[in-house]
């Protein structure tokens, strides 16, 4: 397969571009779609043939005995991400922000403070929100083209009531990825607070040439605290698939876990089981490396664009396929760099507020489609901006 290849999304229930017209008002037959963090790829050919052998049997009943499933989990972590687990620790959610909203409520209570570092992805605040729990937003720096952490700021912030910390590694929108260092900085605050840690690593195997993830379960002495979340489905391009994985080696934490799991009758769709066997394997790791060596390309045409324009700047992307755009430079208001990205040039990015402080003057573009189309919504941001060059 190639990644030129383009796949028409709409009229298919597509989010990214069925409703990029009604948020957005970016018209759905000439607009690009450059918001939503799903790819216009098709999967890996290993996951699509075992979507099409199911298809074959035809008959879609309750799963049985996932042991191959949890077994494709621990050699993928362990092959990829130097990561030994025990299978027998993985928790499978309705995807991973079910996964974070579950966390919120076996480990916090109402009222309880949650811990994040922002700008960072939007549903986090959401899901705290809606719990009644309160968002303890913790402002990142930035500093050399990239995001740091101000632990001496965020230690005077706290106040006792927090009771977890939500760490999105690699980061999102920013794409950094986070150094041994700073996941250590990131373990102490969570002891020193007494703050049970998340990482959600969704975003760990779309990994930039020259960067290296880190698992946080390799960071020393936090194991009694961590909560670890994975997934395919960004990897693979397999969120409509709905599963996630929740690994959690404390006995203490798993037990509060698993009871919250059993009260709510969750269990995962068969399909996304299936479509994650298939996905870890020699097979999808072959599929990803060239995923990422296109995406490495898409990055480098739309930074080298974007960063052409006086007053617009990319934040170096590191992992991920989203850019994070500042616009701080052109002296606009941000309604007004808005407009001319959504009417002038016709294209539906994320808005950066809704990523939370921090993100005022940014726009997030997804840059996981065809290069034609990045090459395209390049040259709209440069005739939509041409009069400040």
């Amino acid at each position: 397969m190639s990644f030129d290849t383009p796949i028409e999304r709409r009229g298919t229930h597509c989010v990214k571009w069925d409703s990029m017209e009604s948020i957005y008002g970016v018209p759905a037959d000439t607009g690009i779609s450059m918001w939503v963090a799903d790819m216009d790829f098709q999967t890996a050919p290993v996951v699509q043939d075992a979507v099409e052998a199911m298809a074959r049997h035809g008959v879609y009943g309750y799963f049985g005995d996932d042991s191959k499933y949890r077994a494709a989990i621990q050699w993928w972590m362990k092959t990829r991400h130097n990561w030994d687990l025990d299978p027998a620790h993985i928790f499978t959610t309705h995807g991973l922000v079910n996964g974070t909203a579950m966390c919120v409520d076996a480990f916090t209570k109402a009222g309880d403070g949650v811990v994040l570092f922002t700008p960072v992805y939007h549903a986090f605040a959401r899901v705290i929100t809606a719990a009644d729990r309160r968002v303890v937003e913790c402002e990142m720096v930035r500093e050399n083209g990239r995001y740091r952490m101000d632990f001496e700021a965020y230690d005077a912030q706290m106040t006792g009531n927090e009771k977890m910390v939500i760490l999105c590694s690699p980061h999102n929108p920013g794409g950094t990825v986070w150094t041994r260092e700073e996941l250590q900085e990131v373990a102490d605050f969570a002891k020193r607070h007494d703050l049970v840690l998340v990482s959600d690593e969704i975003h760990h195997d779309l990994v930039m040439p020259g960067h290296r993830h880190i698992a946080m379960s390799l960071i020393d002495d936090i194991d009694d605290r961590l909560v670890m979340m994975t997934a395919t489905t960004k990897t693979f391009n397999i969120a409509g698939s709905h599963s996630g994985n929740v690994i959690i080696s404390d006995p203490v934490l798993r037990e509060k876990f698993a009871t919250r799991m059993a009260a709510l009758g969750l269990s995962p769709n068969s399909f996304g089981l299936f479509m994650a066997s298939a996905a870890y394997s020699p097979e999808g790791a072959a599929w990803v490396d060239d995923l990422i060596k296109y995406l490495d390309g898409n990055r480098r045409l739309f930074d080298d664009a974007v960063n052409a324009i006086p007053g617009l700047q990319s934040m170096p992307l590191e992992a991920t396929y989203l850019a994070w755009v500042d616009f701080e430079g052109t002296g606009m208001t941000r309604e007004e760099f808005t407009k001319r990205v959504e009417k002038g040039a016709g294209i539906a990015a994320n808005h950066g507020p809704t990523f939370g402080k921090g993100g005022e003057s940014y726009l997030r573009f997804n840059i996981a489609t065809p290069r034609a189309r990045v090459k395209e919504a390049c040259d709209r941001l440069a005739e939509a901006f041409k009069d400040l060059q």
